[in-house]
This record gives structure tokens, sequence and C-alpha cells, in this order.
């Protein structure tokens, strides 16, 4: 057995361990609650020197399963990490994986799948990988996170296949526990061994053709290999726990009983739930009551006869389910065990709950009232477990803000004739004449002091009379404003995620213009508006440049607070270049964040959209006016883009008394420049140098917490390269503001 030592860690934590212990060449990932711990733990070790690790953040889960892919096929050994709706945006890519027949291993942090939107955890994203041609090993515990990790590769390996290991976000993933480690990392790598690659895709004497177009009777006999290879994968994980406990002198088997040989009512379970559940069964045990657990620690290849057998000899089962296979009257786990014992004859009836949805916390009581439940006489096959009654809703009586009319407010937006270059003019839109415009957004949100967001988001609608409809893509503004029951809006609301607002917007805008010209419902201009931010533009860029080209009339609105924010601040693609975050640490063999910024005003200028803006709290007049403009072109011509720099005091790292100032600084550097391409022709709004005000970048990056460091000396080149960059950029501005044809 080899030499360990005692780690008091999380679930998350030792995956990274294990990661970092195996020598894995290249991680794909992108940044999503609970799973993001995994890619920070190891981009920390990558900075101190501790890995090698290839990371590439994606802009999205879709990408970042591409990235794996390739880099399987290429022969690397391949890591990734993913929870819930990353895992569904991701899903096309995962048969892929399989059916080509290339090894990866991919932690997935069981969380709830929206919507509604809910980060907390439970199983209903891992069901969906039953059908996906993956392995998947379930831990219950930190320690078995760990191990499996270990055995995932080496089994992904030799039955050539992709390998999941599965656990419960925040309960096994965040909460620390004293596990045991291998000392040193050849151990690890003894274990699993040199990879063979039986057709190397670089041998360019022998060059091969992977994922090729397949009609029958080839794709059923592709299929039939893929479930040869899952036969082979339950005979090889035996294997494996045979010869990991040699190793470790820790022993597992595809199921793990508590108290089972015994028992007359037995309960099933997956995840950190077995562990809790033991209580119960030690205090029902006192009492006199043979009850006993099982869970699984392989959904796939799932285990018929280990679950038979532990099962065979009890008067009723009880199976939990933390997700619901809507329709069947039971989740995945309890449909497959009554197949399993049906299978082998066994007519013990089997019960059903489904509990713990969203992260509902499970205790020992409720186990015990679960044994309770299932023991009672005329209770149900199928039921949920601790529903709770909800209040019947209250329509207002008065509407939430007195209608707009025209004598109320002073901003006046028109269509200048040809001799004004077909300009929109906006008269008035100084800040005391939008006091008239009421508040589309309540009093009451969760923004930490400082947040950008909601001063952001009032100065844009503070320049539009219109009636608005508004759509947040997840993101900070989102969250911080609509956690159920309560809302902050005064407006029509919806919610979608990152990577599909702007499509969801469009479809909305057009059914209400469709509706209107049916009469359905009252004419009259709307805004439709997105808001997107803490990388929304990255994960959605795709549906925003598409929906740009389409040309649907509506406005997208975006904050930029540099950052996956909600997620804990991780790089995004407008990240500063240099920047610290919990993806681009600093050390000594990393800087931070070691690409430049993302132009996304000129991205969306070259769609050949009618008005494109940027905007910044320190110059609110200019704010307001563009945003008026923009409201004008969104009900009118086509799509409106305004983004403007938003700041994050808690991860920017400095203080809220002082955002404007720190605004102001990323205007007068040129870092943030204010203009506008209207009609496609660039107009500078604010020019820092002809006003005397252009400061070095280092002066508006030494204000920041995150990017101080970066005065050091030993940065200067990237501080050099920086400042070289955002000078192009301006002067590519200048040359477009006086040439029209640019």
């Amino acid at each position: 057995m080899e030499k360990q030592q005692v780690e008091f860690s999380s679930g998350n934590e030792m995956a990274a361990l294990a990661i970092r212990q195996i020598g894995y060449d290249l991680m794909g990932y992108y940044p999503i609650t609970p799973s993001t711990q995994i890619a920070e733990g190891l981009d920390t070790m990558r900075a101190n020197g501790e890995t090698d690790l290839i990371m590439v953040a994606a802009e999205g889960e879709h990408s970042a399963a591409g990235i794996c892919y390739g880099a399987s096929v290429g022969g690397g050994r391949v890591i990734n990490a993913t929870s819930a709706n990353g895992l569904m945006y991701a899903i096309e890519q995962f048969p892929v994986q399989s059916g080509t027949r290339y090894p990866m291993v991919m932690n997935v942090v069981c969380r709830t799948i929206s919507g509604p939107l809910s980060i907390k955890g439970d199983h209903s994203d891992i069901m969906f990988m039953l059908n996906a041609g993956w392995p998947i090993l379930f831990a219950h515990s930190v320690q078995e996170v760990y191990d499996f990790n270990i055995i995932a590769l080496k089994l992904a390996e030799q039955v050539r296949l992709p390998v999941i290991v599965a656990y419960d976000g925040f309960f096994t993933s965040h909460q620390k526990r004293r596990c045991l480690r291998f000392e040193k990392d050849q151990a690890v790598r003894n274990f699993i061994g040199e990879k063979k690659e039986e057709y190397p895709f670089f041998d360019f004497d022998n060059p091969i053709t992977v994922g090729s177009y397949m009609n029958e009777p080839d794709l059923i006999n592709n299929r039939y290999q893929l479930h040869l290879a899952m036969k082979r994968a339950d005979q090889v994980l035996d294997e494996l726990f045979e010869e990991y406990v040699e190793l470790s002198g820790r022993s597992f088997q595809k199921t793990e009983e508590y108290e089972a040989k015994d028992a007359d009512t037995l309960l099933v379970l997956l995840g950190s739930s077995f562990d809790t559940a033991m209580e119960a069964v030690d205090q029902l045990r006192k009492e006199g009551r043979r009850v006993g657990l099982l869970t699984l620690h392989a959904l796939r290849p799932f285990p018929h006869r280990e679950i038979y057998e532990a099962c065979k000899n009890a008067s009723s089962i009880l199976v939990a389910d933390r997700q619901d296979s809507y329709g069947a009257d039971g989740g995945n786990l309890s449909i497959e065990v009554r197949a399993a014992l049906q299978r082998y004859g066994c007519c013990t009836p089997v019960k059903s709950l489904v509990y713990g949805l969203g992260g509902k916390d499970f205790f020992a009581e409720d186990a015990v009232k679960m044994f309770d439940w299932v023991e009672a006489p005329d209770t149900p096959d199928f039921d949920y477990y601790g529903v709770e009654p909800g209040e019947t809703p209250q329509n207002p009586e008065k509407p939430f803000f007195t209608p707009l009319t025209a004598d109320r407010t002073q901003i006046g937006v028109t269509k200048a004739e040809m001799g004004n270059n077909g300009k929109v003019l906006v008269q008035g839109g100084s800040l005391n004449e939008t006091t008239a415009i009421p508040k589309r957004i309540a009093p009451g949100h969760g923004a930490c002091p400082g947040c950008g967001i909601p001063v952001n988001l009032n100065l844009l609608l503070k320049g539009i009379e219109d009636p608005v409809v508004l759509l947040f893509q997840t993101g900070c503004g989102m969250i911080v404003t609509t956690a159920y029951p309560r809302t902050s809006f005064k407006v029509p609301y919806l919610h979608n995620l990152f990577q599909n607002g702007a499509a969801t917007l469009s479809g909305l805008a057009e059914i209400c213009y469709r509706k209107q010209a049916k009469g359905e419902i009252p004419p009259g201009d709307i805004i439709f508006i997105m808001v997107s931010g803490d990388g929304g533009m990255d994960i959605g860029m795709g549906s925003a440049l598409g929906t740009a080209l389409r040309g649907h009339r509506l406005l997208l609105f975006e904050y930029d607070n540099g950052g996956y924010m909600n997620t804990g601040y991780q790089l995004s693609y407008s990240t500063p270049m240099g920047a610290r975050s919990a993806t681009s640490h600093v050390g000594k063999t990393q800087y931070g964040k070691n690409f430049f910024h993302k132009d996304m005003p000129q991205i969306m200028a070259a769609t050949g959209i009618p008005y494109v803006a940027t905007a910044a709290e320190s110059n609110p007049a200019d704010f307001i006016k563009k945003a008026a403009k923009a409201a004008y072109y969104a009900k009118t011509e086509g799509t409106a883009y305004v983004k403007a720099l938003s700041a994050c005091p808690l991860n920017w790292n400095d203080k809220p008394a002082t955002e404007r100032k720190v605004i102001e600084a990323a205007v007068d550097c040129c870092y943030f420049p204010l203009y506008e391409v209207e009609q496609h022709k660039t107009i500078l709004s604010y020019d820092p140098e002809k006003m005397g005000k252009k400061i070095p970048v280092i002066d508006w990056l030494s204000m920041m917490g995150r990017t101080r460091h970066l005065k050091k000396e030993v940065y200067a080149d990237i501080v050099g390269d920086l400042q070289g960059e955002v000078d192009r950029r301006y002067a590519c501005l200048k040359a477009k503001a006086e040439n029209s044809f640019l």
C-alpha cells in the first residue's frame, strides 16, 4: 500500500488535487457554480508552478466540451468540470465523444437545472447523461471524489470511453472533510500507467478519419460496439476496485450497503444523503426496527445484479430521488431500480419519493420520516416529500406608476433631415430633465454597495420615455433583483440563460408586434431591452450577433464589469489583460489574464446595426442621450447596442465611494472610450486628448486591487503591451471618426 497523508479539504479541492497528481495535459472549462472551484484551484496551482496543465477558458460550456474533444482526439489526457445548465448546453458534444471512443474524465458537480434558476444541488442534471454513452461514477463522500477521479481515468483508457465522476453540489463539493491522499504523485501515475494510442491521430504515415458519416448497417454496428464497451466497463470496474484497494487500503464496489443484510425496509438513495441517512438507521436500529440503506457508486454501467442481491430479502423498498422524470411517477433511479429487480424476478414492492430538489436540506429526521412513510399502510407508490403550500398571490389594485404622457417629460428624440447626415437628435436629456420619468426599478435589491449595475440601468432607463420590457440574462443583475417571491421590477420582466437571451427577446418582440398588428394588444411603442453582463456577452455572443444580423427591433444593453462576477469573479473575455481573477491568478509562472479584452462594441458595429454606443456613469448626460437614441433606433429601425463600464467593488478590490473616479479614469486613459457608431458613422463623444485629460493606462490599473500588482517593474512589458493595444484601438476610432468611409 502506498504512503498517504491526511488532507482536510472539500470535494472540489480533492478533485483538483487528484487532477494535478494525475498530470493531465489539458483542461477545457467554463465557470459555473458549483464546479468552478476545480478550475480555480488548478489555476492557483498553475500560477505557483505546481502543474503545467494547459487551461483553456472557453466562452461557454459547448466550446469547452469541443476543446476537450479535440484535445482527446489528439492523444492528450483531458479533464473538464461542469454543472447543471452548463452540462445541458454542452450535451450535444457528449455522444460525439463516446461514439468515437475517445477517453477523458469530466467531473459533474450536480446542481438543479433551470428554470426557474437555482444554483443549489440536486440530481436533475446528471440524469440527462444516462443515455450519452459515458460510464458514470457517483461519489457520496469527499474521499470518494478523490479516489474515483483516479480510478475514472484508468477505466476510461482501458475501455476507450469518456467517464464522469459525479457528486453533490454544495454538499460534497464544498463541505470540508478529513480524507487521505497519496503522498507521492508518482504513485497515482504508476497506478494509471502510460497512455496508449491504438490509432494515433498525428501519424501522418497512417492518417485516419474520425467521426465519418454513417448509415445502416454501420451506425448500428457502431452503437453495438459502444454497448460492448459499456459491458466491458462493467467488468473492468470490478477489477480496478480490487486493484485500488491494494494501492490505497480503501475498498469500493458498484453499490454500498449500510445495515442492509437483514433489513426489512431498505432506503435507496444517491450521494451525500447516504451519509446523513446512516444516523437515522442507527437511531431506528436502537428502537428495534430493521432498516437499512443502499447507494450506488455506478450509474453507468448500471449494477442490476448488485442491486438485486442487496434488495432481495427486504419486505419493502423506498427509492428516494433527488430529481423527477416527470410523468413517469418516479425519478430515474427509482425507475431503474424497479427494472433491475424485475429482471431477476424480485416482487418486493418498490415505492418512490422525490425529495431535496433545489438543494433543500436533508436531515436524519427526514430519513426517519421516509422510513415511517414507506412502512405505513395505504401510502401511494409515488409522491413528493417536503412540499410546502404557497400563498395565493395578490393582484395589485393600482398600477405601479402613472403612465407616461408626452407633456410629462422633456426629452425629445427626432430623426434629422438628410442635411444633418440623417442622425437622431436629442433635445434635453440632463439629469434634472429626467426626473419626471418614473423609476422602473424598485428601491430594494440585493446588490453589493457600490455595484454599478443598478446605477447604469437607471441611467439607461432615464433616457427612455416609452414603456419598456426587460429581459435579463443570468448574472448578478438578475440574481440580486428577483429573489423569489419578490421582484425589483415595475415593468414586464423575463429571464433566460446566458447563451440565449437575445434570441429569446427577439421572439418576445416579434410576437408583440404581431399581436399589435392583429389588434390583440393595444398599439404603441414598446422598447424591448436585453440586460447582459457578468460574461453574458461571451457565452451569449453568438445569440446576440444572430439577433443583430437579423435586425430585430430591440436594444441590447451590456453592463461590463469585466468578469464572471456572479460565480465569484473568474476571467471573462472583457477582463483587462494582466488582471487577477479566480481563474487568472498571479504567481511565479503567471501574471493574471494573458490576453487582451474583447472589443464588443466594434464586433457589434461590424454587424451593420443602425446604432452602437458606449457610455459611462462618469458622463451621465452623455449616457442619457445615448439611451434615448438607442431606444429610438430600437423601436423604428432595428437592433441597437449600448455598453456601459460597470463597477464591481467586491471583485475589482477597490472602494465603493471611489467607483465614479475609477470609471472616469478608465475613460480618460482610453481603455473605455466614449463614442457612437450611428448609421455606420463613428462619432467620438469625448476625447480626453483634446481635453488635456488623457492619462496612462497604469494610472487606472493602479486604482484597483485586481490590477495593482502591474505597477511592479517585473510586469512592465505587460503594461506596455496593454498600453500599446489601447492606443492602437483609440487611434483606429479617431481615424474612423475622421473618415466616414471607415
